[in-house]
């Protein structure tokens, strides 16, 4: 018995003394083959280098300026289009829409976020095609300069913004700054007016989210007082409610209903 058990001791460690080797030589085939490969790489890798040399002349500090300006606007692009545009309006809309219709995350965030986006550059293209006219064009000639271009850019941006902007709103952001009040639209800053979009466009998409929820509120009320009636208190009224109100909206043929309204809304 004592023989036997020293056997199958010393059995069990050469047997884990195999295995480590093996597993030795399996790393060490692995490495060797992974430093072939990487020594010989099928696809050329590219060098970069970013160098900080002596400027010799005023130009060449002005350029790398402009550089860095432009990458900074594009890492500010998405805020652009949040708040320059009628992203706000849609998103919050649509947002209303599946909360009223109390079906969690159907349809996902990113059909509604890409639907919204869809819907703004459908909304903005007049505006963008103006701009692309007016500004990027002859700036991209050589036909103005890069001030020119940013002041006749933001003339369709601010024509839009404006139309959708309501009076009480630019009036307080104007008291807030204590700026003078301006004799024409051309006049009025971006600074201002674009807080005052920003808060116009909340109040208008809370506004279409209201008259949105209150079908959809109805039905719940008549099958939450029903169910009480007939003595179901255990039964969850959204697990009835719910297949009423994706009836009704299919057949009043709600997405239709919905993106007429908002793009309308922007007419």
């Amino acid at each position: 018995m004592f023989i036997s058990g020293i056997r199958t001791k010393t059995g069990g460690i050469k047997n884990k003394f195999i295995r480590g080797l093996l597993i030795t030589a399996i790393i060490a085939i692995i490495l060797f083959f992974s430093s072939s490969v990487l020594a010989e790489p099928l696809l050329p890798l590219p060098n970069l280098n970013i160098n900080v040399d002596t400027a010799e002349e005023p130009e060449e500090v002005v350029g790398t300026i402009q550089i860095l300006l432009l990458l900074t606007l594009l890492a500010l692009v998405p805020a652009i289009i949040l708040l320059m545009t009628s992203f706000t309006r849609i998103v919050i809309v649509l947002a209303f829409v599946r909360s009223a219709l109390a079906t969690q995350q159907t349809p996902p965030n990113q059909v509604l976020i890409g639907l919204a986006l869809f819907l703004t550059f459908f909304i903005m293209a007049p505006v963008y095609q103006q701009l692309n006219t007016e500004a990027l064009q002859p700036y991209m000639e050589g036909a103005i300069t890069q001030e020119e271009a940013l002041q006749v850019g933001a003339v369709p941006l601010r024509q839009f913004m404006l139309n959708q902007t309501r009076e009480k709103d630019l009036a307080l952001f104007l008291n807030i700054a204590r700026a003078e009040r301006p004799q024409t639209r051309e006049d009025l800053e971006l600074h201002v007016l674009i807080p005052a979009f920003v808060i116009s466009e909340l109040k208008t998409a809370f506004q279409m989210g209201f008259l949105i929820f209150v079908p959809f509120l109805v039905i719940d009320m008549v099958v939450a007082s029903t169910l009480m009636s007939m003595g179901m208190f255990m039964l969850p009224p959204v697990m009835i409610s719910l297949p009423f109100k994706l009836l009704l909206f299919v057949l009043a043929d709600g997405w239709h209903l919905v993106v007429k309204s908002l793009v309308e809304s922007f007419s």
